[in-house]
């Protein structure tokens, strides 16, 4: 597929995703969102990729939000359809097998803060702006909550972050438990790739059941969330995956997986 907005790339077992608008600061819009979807879809079909990453193009930001072009003068049912583009997006992430690795530098505001957050880990540099200023300009960040929400431990630290629109550095992020790790910006794609060779090095099968099985049982009471782990351990315990595994453990060689 042909992409205008986004550039798709694998770089061996990895695919990068980049964000390309960058004369806008990466900012969100129709398009870029539906495009979004395909790529993130694309690799998900791929055998080849076993981890993603998404990162921004251009020197200013990872991505600056929605295209407040697209938000002047609608209807109900169209502002649905406007947004409902995010939650695709957040949706499809949760739901791949494979996991994304957000790389963000620069800013990362108001939507942009939430597809960061929507990725399964983050890695940023140390110029990282995360913020969400939407309600200075009367609308309030719904769409993204959920992410931050299950980044953010605190409930008032989020509910401050979320109503005062303030904006916060990289290191900041880090001890909200938004951001994974915060590294110098010439180091940022280095280090999110080497994430991603580290994670890719794994079992896909294994891989794919535990990111399931996290985000699963993350809303279950404690002892449900027992009895359905044990589920998925005997499951994973059954894959081709697992015995190739402990043979080449006990062969002492490295093993050859088969992703299922």
């Amino acid at each position: 597929m042909n992409y205008e907005t986004i550039i798709v790339e694998r770089n061996g077992r990895v695919g990068v995703l980049t964000l390309n608008r960058p004369e806008v600061r990466n900012a969100l819009n129709v398009q870029m969102m539906q495009e979004i979807l395909s790529g993130l879809s694309e690799f998900e079909k791929d055998s080849q990729v076993r981890v993603v990453v998404m990162k921004g193009a251009g020197p200013q930001a990872f991505c600056a939000g929605r295209d407040l072009g697209d938000l002047r003068g609608r209807t109900v049912m169209e502002y649905r359809q406007l947004f409902r583009g995010v939650g695709d997006i957040m949706e499809l992430i949760a739901d791949m097998n494979k996991p994304v690795i957000a790389a963000v530098h620069g800013f990362a505001l108001a939507g942009g803060c939430g597809l960061a957050a929507s990725c399964d880990m983050v890695i940023a540099s140390d110029d990282a702006v995360f913020g969400c200023p939407e309600s200075g300009i009367g609308l309030f960040p719904m769409m993204i909550m959920a992410a931050l929400k299950r980044s953010v431990g605190s409930r008032p630290r989020c509910l401050e972050f979320l109503m005062t629109g303030d904006r916060i550095d990289a290191r900041e992020a880090e001890r909200m438990g938004l951001v994974n790790k915060v590294v110098p910006r010439e180091k940022l794609e280095e280090e999110a790739m080497s994430l991603a060779e580290k994670i890719a090095s794994k079992s896909p099968a294994a891989i794919q059941l535990g990111k399931r099985a996290y985000y699963t049982m993350a809303d279950m009471e404690y002892k449900e969330a027992i009895r359905y782990l044990e589920e998925m351990i005997a499951l994973t315990a059954a894959t081709e995956d697992a015995s190739e595994g402990i043979a080449s453990f006990f062969e002492k060689r490295k093993p050859e997986w088969k992703g299922r």
